[in-house]
């Protein structure tokens, strides 16, 4: 319940078009049992589209696999996501694609192929959750390329907080230009 005073403050703030730092979005469950925050990509699972439209609003496409029941994309959404610095700097400089490592949506890839997630996942050799692709700016050569080669960056598991959002600041920064991620890390130190 909101004090007067904070009721008037809001009420002031709204009146300016400001408004007070957003807490926190807080992940659900959702009904295929993967956790979702309300900033992840809305998307018809056309890759292209989607790494075009996160680069037009001047942020990095990734995506993330995620599966019911794994305890590290719990831990992930509960423990990682829920750290307003590390929420706000992936949602301010990506466009995250959430998908379900055993799942049968389609997925339009980078050549034009459509394949079931699974399918999808297992083409880009993604053996585990959570997993999270990075992507490069624009779709040139992408489609002439096959799976992992597509990406500029992987993250295979989860890292702990520090090093999770290092490897997020590792691709909008493009260490990946000169630099393989573990030397990058230790020059961050």
């Amino acid at each position: 319940m909101l004090t007067r005073r904070q009721a008037v403050a809001a009420v002031g703030l709204s009146a300016l078009g400001l408004r007070a730092s957003p807490a926190a979005a807080k992940p659900t469950l959702g009904e295929d049992g993967l956790y979702q925050m309300d900033w992840y990509l809305e998307s018809f699972l056309d890759l292209p589209e989607d790494l075009a439209g996160a680069t037009a609003k001047g942020k990095r496409f990734a995506i993330l696999w995620g599966l019911k029941g794994c305890p590290a994309c719990k831990r992930m959404h509960e423990v990682h996501l829920l750290d307003p610095r590390i929420e706000a700097y992936i949602r301010d400089n990506f466009e995250i694609l959430h998908l379900n490592h055993i799942g049968a949506r389609t997925v339009t890839d980078f050549d034009g192929r459509k394949l079931g997630e699974k399918a999808f996942g297992e083409s880009y050799a993604v053996r585990f959750t959570p997993t999270i692709q990075f992507f490069p700016e624009n779709t040139t050569g992408l489609a002439s390329l096959g799976g992992q080669a597509r990406e500029v960056a992987r993250m295979p598991g989860l890292l702990e907080p520090t090093a999770f959002l290092a490897m997020f600041r590792y691709v909008r920064e493009k260490g990946y230009e000169t630099t393989p991620f573990p030397e990058w890390l230790k020059k961050q130190v």
